[in-house]
């Protein structure tokens, strides 16, 4: 009778462990089963189960996440952008773009991951098909949130640099479509980065190139966050 019912626990555990997945195109987000929704995941960084909604990434009733699948969560993007607020300017992806653009070198560079010194946009001009900020150009038009900052030129000019989602890394010398753009940061003439984070405005949590692709270090810093506000709302 014991060994029964331990092998009924045993075997309620497997399938317990079964229903909780993580994504195959991001291992560090868990998918769990919606309660009450037949088909429908919760994603979330965290591991509690059942996970907390207001810290959870979205929905989704498609494995992995699609643009037309998924429904994000607002709370998760506010406390995405705030961790992005108070670490994006130590990333050392962002700090080594910096350097590089404002070598002399960085002027040759053309608008690759960050725009020329802020140009205002003509009424009526066209966006480019790179991206928001005119990003095939030199000198593009911009529009819209911090992806439409100008940019360093390099040769010691000040501007503004790009931290990207790296799900779809551009080619050398590019910048990143707006909707892999998490924000800017101001990078002065000695390539040294600014405490000013500017959300860009048209990042997107999920494109058909996946889920985000956060560098190891803003993820870190967003994970602990994240336990932060779990443990503050389990108090």
């Amino acid at each position: 009778m014991l060994a029964s019912r331990f092998r009924a626990h045993a075997q309620l555990n497997g399938v317990l462990r079964r229903t909780v997945t993580t994504l195959s195109n991001n291992s560090d987000i868990k998918a769990f089963p919606a309660p009450h929704a037949p088909g429908v995941h919760i994603l979330t960084y965290l591991n509690t189960d059942p996970p907390n909604w207001d810290l959870a990434i979205g929905t989704t009733n498609e494995l992995p996440p699609t643009p037309k699948s998924f429904k994000g969560n607002d709370r998760f993007l506010e406390i995405l952008n705030d961790v992005l607020r108070q670490n994006a300017h130590k990333d050392d992806d962002l700090k080594s773009q910096a350097q590089a653009f404002a070598s002399p070198g960085g002027s040759t560079l053309g608008s690759g991951g960050v725009f020329f010194p802020q140009q205002r946009r003509q009424r009526g001009s066209k966006v480019s098909g790179a991206g928001l900020g005119g990003g095939g150009g030199a000198g593009g038009g911009g529009a819209g949130g911090a992806s439409a900052q100008g940019g360093a030129g390099g040769g010691g000019v000040g501007g503004w640099v790009h931290l990207s989602d790296r799900r779809n890394p551009p080619d050398f010398g590019r910048i990143a479509w707006p909707e892999d753009i998490l924000g800017s940061v101001e990078v002065d003439s000695h390539g040294n980065l600014q405490d000013n984070f500017q959300p860009s405005g048209t990042y997107r949590v999920v494109t058909n190139e996946g889920i985000l692709g956060l560098t190891p270090f803003i993820k870190d810093k967003l994970v602990q966050r994240l336990r932060e506000e779990e443990r503050k709302a389990q108090s």
